[in-house]
């Protein structure tokens, strides 16, 4: 299935089709220096299927982890794209989650003032959301994405058949994303959800919530409006990722328990049920609430001291709310109500 995402000069397709890996040189225009960044969570032949099937490939294995997201990992890229010869016709190519993905896609954007740019992600967090859109960034002093750019990917490539390497805890974790585009856009695939586990039909899940996030892309591609519905659930999450203290917490496990404190009191238990499902947590963590306040502070969507959250008053619906920064504290503490 090719899945167009039409954003004038910057359109690109998603090919979303099983074992679609071993036919990235056919699917990819790979007949040029090829950097191919990875991590070494990912399992190495993920990587080399691709290296096979390129002209001059150059695989660059990180650590896995948030924190390989930096300004040193950034520049290690660059460093090695220049000491191999890669010019403006060459490319950049990742294999891996989100970590690996925000940061090579950066990378592109960055070298050369902006070189071709593919995605093979490889978990299910990448494939429903963060390889699609051309968010790219890296964290800064425990701040994630704080500093990066919109740069979109050249084409996606989604395999379903990669999934199986994937522990069932961060199978978890990218359902929440998944559950996040149901809960907000689809009434009829959250209802879906409620009816039988997601991952019993995953292929399914992963087309659905891929067409809901290229659609919400194609209308707003820079996130100055209808784009931050894709953000339910990261305000709070963001800052609970942010904090320190809390165990490690993965993002979908984040993003899942800073949903529940933004919908109405008749949604939240419909949506604990089915986070409770696939496996996420929904007992909020226990921290301060300023703590959790400060780290909200730099979220992107933050204006001074208000800030623009996304609230879901029934299933399948949202708003978007404006509130000064303090009033977070009512949402996390459970004094909203409607």
């Amino acid at each position: 299935m090719i899945m167009p995402v039409q954003l004038g000069a910057n359109s690109y397709s998603i090919v979303l089709q099983r074992n679609a890996l071993a036919q990235v040189g056919e699917l990819l225009s790979l007949d040029r220096r090829v950097l191919i960044v990875t991590d070494d969570g990912v399992p190495p032949i993920y990587s080399q299927t691709v290296a096979a099937q390129c002209k001059t490939p150059t695989v660059v294995t990180l650590p896995a982890g948030e924190d390989t997201k930096s300004f040193a990992r950034l520049e290690q890229l660059c460093c090695v794209m220049l000491a191999e010869g890669f010019t403006r016709t060459d490319c950049v190519v990742a294999v891996g989650g989100g970590v690996v993905g925000d940061l090579a896609g950066f990378a592109a954007a960055c070298f050369m003032r902006g070189i071709d740019f593919y995605n093979c992600p490889t978990t299910l967090l990448s494939q429903v959301d963060s390889s699609i859109g051309g968010k790219t960034a890296v964290n800064v002093n425990g701040i994630k994405n704080c500093v990066g750019a919109f740069y979109q990917p050249k084409r996606v490539i989604i395999d379903p058949a990669v999934l199986s390497t994937l522990p069932r805890r961060h199978m978890a974790a990218g359902m929440a994303e998944a559950v996040k585009m149901a809960v907000t856009c689809d009434a009829d695939l959250f209802a879906a959800m409620e009816r039988q586990d997601p991952f019993s039909d995953l292929e399914t899940v992963i087309t659905r919530a891929i067409d809901i996030k290229r659609r919400v892309v194609e209308q707003d591609e820079k996130e100055a409006g209808l784009r931050r519905v894709l953000n339910f659930g990261h305000t709070i999450g963001h800052a609970i990722e942010s904090l320190t203290g809390l165990g490690d917490l993965l993002h979908g496990e984040c993003v899942a328990l800073g949903m529940l404190p933004m919908c109405a009191a008749a949604v939240r238990p419909r949506l604990k049920a089915v986070l409770d499902r696939v496996g996420l947590p929904t007992g909020l963590p226990d921290c301060a609430t300023e703590e959790l306040l400060n780290a909200a502070r730099h979220d992107k969507k933050a204006d001074g001291e208000q800030i623009t959250i996304t609230y879901v008053p029934a299933i399948g619906k949202f708003e978007f709310r404006k509130i000064p920064l303090a009033a977070l504290a009512d949402y996390w503490e459970g004094r909203v109500e409607a």
